[in-house]
C-alpha cells in the first residue's frame, strides 16, 4: 500500500467580473469594482494565501484577472514566491 501526501498545492484560476445587464453602465461599472475588491477583502479575510498574476479591465468596464491561489490550507511551497 503507498501513502500519498500533498506536501504543497496552488490554484490558479481566472475570474472574470461582468457588468450587470439591464442596469446603468456607470453603475454597472461601478459594481463590479465593488465585487472585485469584496472578493480580495475575503482571500484576506479567509487569510488565504494569493497573488493576482495579471489584472485587465476591459473596454466595457468589466475585469479580468489571474490569480494565483491557496487551496484549503495546503502549504503553497515555493507557488506564491
Amino acid at each position: 500500500m503507498r501513502v500519498r501526501r500533498i506536501q504543497s498545492a496552488c490554484l490558479r484560476q481566472t475570474i472574470h467580473f461582468q457588468l450587470k445587464e439591464n442596469i446603468a453602465h456607470a453603475l454597472a461599472v461601478r459594481m463590479v469594482k465593488e465585487e472585485f475588491e469584496s472578493y480580495k477583502q475575503l482571500l484576506e479575510r479567509n487569510r488565504t494565501k494569493y497573488i493576482i498574476v495579471d489584472e485587465k479591465t476591459k473596454d466595457d468596464g468589466s475585469i479580468i484577472i489571474k490569480v494565483k491561489k491557496q487551496i484549503n490550507s495546503y502549504d503553497t511551497g515555493d507557488y506564491l514566491d
